[in-house]
């Protein structure tokens, strides 16, 4: 089920050939920057930009990626600068008369102000470290639609909303630590709020926020450099013959518990992979011990599933959704680096292997409970373990209005059950389907 090596942007689209013979419009492409942010030796960026230059007027979306690059334009290696996650988000936004030239502004209180934008979406793009090699192609007949006027509030314009998550690890003293969020190294005892953290909280989000800075070696050289989020998009005019695709978001970390001791603090937990001791005589002793984690969900609507990729953090094994009834839906894979250049750093998860599958050969329908199951290694400590998102793009027959579901699929995500196991490391990740 799983497609390694499917449309993309760096194996050629094959799918955009065809849309031309067909004599579709023509599939059309655009760079943007993202507003530059300057990091330092240890620091942190993490903030929200809104209204963001993207492209305008009725389109389907086909394809979206993005990297860190430096002023030159130099794609910066994940060991100088980790990407935790970079996301876009649609929202809409009252219209209003006035200098509409001034540069995107970041938002004070990214999360809470998000809930009172009109319409907003969670996370309709988004990926982390792995963004480079990762497809995001949508297959034909597919796009997701946007700037459909009929959809706009009146009075109200489509925007977009862009948040970057990166640290400079530029001379840590220890650079995964730094990049998984530990609370010790970047000095955080309490959160956003001045509340102190709950006591099993030693990672996660909580602890890396906007200028937040994580500790470095004595003497650690790196000035201080600007930096961008380059974003690609590809996309066609809407017409008739395409058919709309709507994204979800699946959450098998976010077990509702919260990284202070308020229970309306805004950042979740995240989840912490504790190690695990490999038994010596086991005859799989040189494989992994594997921390896997589970969450039901149940669909109020069916339809076609044409595309899925899990997000995941170093130390991910891999993800995959399993029907009702113990199928595989889709899977995904992660793909490690072996080298030092910008897209290949070794030990980093530098891309995720993308599920598509036949159009029509995976259906999910109304009311069916489905599992989605991460596996991390488990012989070291990991915090912060992420699988957000696993987005699938499911087609359904009836559309309907959307712009409150996705907040009510995120809601139904129930706790995750832990199951910790050894077994070799070469485990495929569906070999333990739920149970």
């Amino acid at each position: 089920m799983v497609a390694a090596a499917g449309p993309g942007r760096h194996r050629g689209c094959p799918l955009v050939v065809a849309e031309h013979r067909r004599g579709r419009s023509p599939l059309r492409a655009q760079v943007f920057h993202s507003p530059p942010f300057t990091l330092s030796p240890g620091s942190v960026e993490n903030k929200y930009y809104r209204d963001i230059a993207f492209p305008r007027g009725h389109i389907a979306l086909k394809d979206l990626n993005a990297e860190v690059v430096d002023e030159a334009g130099k794609p910066v290696p994940l060991y100088e600068t980790y990407m935790h996650h970079w996301l876009l988000v649609r929202y809409y936004q009252r219209k209003r008369g006035g200098d509409t030239s001034a540069p995107p502004e970041p938002l004070d209180h990214s999360r809470r102000e998000l809930r009172h934008l009109r319409g907003a979406l969670p996370q309709t793009f988004g990926l982390g470290s792995e963004t480079r090699r990762t497809a995001n192609w949508i297959p034909d007949p597919y796009g997701i639609e946007v700037g459909n006027p009929a959809e706009v509030p009146a009075g109200y314009e489509e925007k977009w909303m862009l948040n970057v998550h990166a640290i400079d690890t530029r001379g840590a003293v220890d650079r995964l630590g730094c990049t998984e969020c530990r609370c010790e190294l970047y000095n955080m005892t309490v959160d956003g709020s001045g509340r102190s953290l709950v006591k099993d909280y030693v990672g996660g989000l909580i602890c890396c926020p906007d200028m937040a800075r994580c500790r470095t070696g004595v003497g650690s050289g790196g000035a201080p450099r600007k930096l961008f989020l380059r974003y690609e998009v590809k996309w066609l005019d809407w017409a008739a013959g395409i058919v709309p695709a709507k994204v979800y978001i699946l959450d098998v970390t976010d077990d509702r518990k919260r990284g202070s001791n308020s229970s309306t603090d805004d950042s979740t937990s995240c989840q912490v992979v504790q190690r695990r001791a490999l038994r010596p005589r086991d005859p799989r002793a040189g494989g992994a011990c594997i921390d896997s984690k589970r969450a039901d969900l149940v669909l109020p609507r069916g339809g076609d599933i044409v595309y899925a990729v899990a997000h995941q953090h170093r130390g991910g094994v891999g993800a995959a959704l399993y029907g009702q009834d113990g199928r595989t839906l889709c899977s995904s894979t992660p793909i490690y680096g072996r080298g030092k250049e910008a897209g290949d750093e070794a030990g980093y998860i530098v891309g995720m292997t993308t599920c598509y599958p036949s159009p029509g050969s995976v259906k999910v329908t109304a009311g069916e409970r489905v599992t989605l199951i991460s596996n991390y290694n488990a012989t070291e400590l990991h915090t912060g373990v992420m699988v957000l998102p696993t987005t699938a793009i499911v087609v359904y027959p009836n559309p309907v209005s959307w712009s409150n579901y996705s907040w009510v699929l995120l809601a139904i995500t129930v706790a995750s059950a832990v199951a910790v196991h050894c077994r070799g490391s070469r485990a495929r990740v569906n070999a333990t389907g739920p149970g």
